[in-house]
């Protein structure tokens, strides 16, 4: 396979010549710097907004009147910072900001990929054709760029084809590798949003947990409801909702942008292998002796 045949040259060059380390270190760095990013960020907010105004709309009440004309003074429970003010509500936005601090990063690398099909990395005319022999010339150009630049999609594809096509002397084989290259390539980036998928289950569940201890605290307050006082029964169940409420939410605000960048990546990947199929691919020939 074109992973197996080249990885081992690729990690080689990079241990040779000090270059950086592999994608998952710097995933890894980035990953738990925006998750303290996160943390900080929403727990400033919560504390410095969210919860102070929710304890402000708590201490009012307002009065309602029933069908008998009898008035009651009541919690105000649909304000936005009462919803927002528990620590379940915070830790599902927490999840949610670094979700997008993670489809963010993988968006901006996939959009540098994109451009790099906008680049004339094939400089052959319409008349001109690709021998085996010629393979390693016209690779060159692309060893000579930039090492950041080798190791976008498209010259790691291209490179691919030319050493296959070198080294078996056939364009089947070639194309091949290059299909090969092309689920190696969906394959890392699938890999690259594990985490995504794990905070997308995790939100959810952290609503659930919400969920129990609200109506645990409306179960602890029902001897005071049977007295007549259903403030305590009417928080419980508050917390209750809210949870569910903004985890829902939060779920599937991450999960729409993830979606949204996998059909990005997926059609940066078969908008590469087209690439190469029309500039390099359809150019190869082989002459028989």
């Amino acid at each position: 396979m074109a992973t197996e045949n080249n990885a081992p040259l690729s990690l080689g060059k990079s241990a040779a010549t000090g270059q950086r380390p592999h994608w998952v270190l710097d995933d890894a760095v980035y990953s738990i710097s925006a998750l303290l990013l996160s943390v900080i960020v929403i727990h400033s907010i919560w504390t410095l907004i969210i919860r102070p105004r929710a304890e402000a709309v708590l201490s009012q009440r307002v009065e309602v009147r029933n069908s008998e004309n009898t008035t009651h003074r009541v919690l105000q429970l649909r304000s936005i910072y009462v919803i927002l003010k528990d620590h379940e509500q915070e830790l599902c936005v927490t999840l949610c900001l670094w979700s997008l601090f993670l489809l963010g990063r993988q968006a901006w690398i996939s959009n540098k990929d994109r451009k790099l099909l906008d680049r004339d990395y094939v400089k052959i005319g319409e008349g001109q054709v690709v021998l085996p022999e010629d393979a390693r010339v016209y690779s060159r150009p692309l060893e000579a760029l930039p090492r950041e630049e080798q190791d976008g999609f498209l010259p790691r594809l291209l490179m691919v084809a030319y050493n296959r096509f070198g080294a078996t002397r056939s364009v089947q084989d070639a194309a091949e590798a290059v299909r090969d290259e092309c689920e190696f390539e969906t394959a890392s980036m699938d890999t690259k949003l594990s985490m995504v998928r794990f905070t997308a289950w995790a939100i959810p569940a952290v609503g659930f947990v919400g969920t129990v201890r609200g109506i645990g605290a409306a179960l602890q307050e029902a001897q005071g409801a049977m007295g007549g006082d259903i403030s305590g029964v009417t928080m419980g169940l508050g917390v209750t909702f809210n949870a569910t409420l903004v985890a829902l939410v939060s779920c599937i605000i991450v999960m729409f942008w993830m979606h949204q960048l996998q059909q990005y990546q997926d059609r940066l990947v078969l908008d590469g292998r087209t690439y190469v199929d029309r500039q390099l691919l359809r150019k190869m020939r082989v002459v028989s002796k």
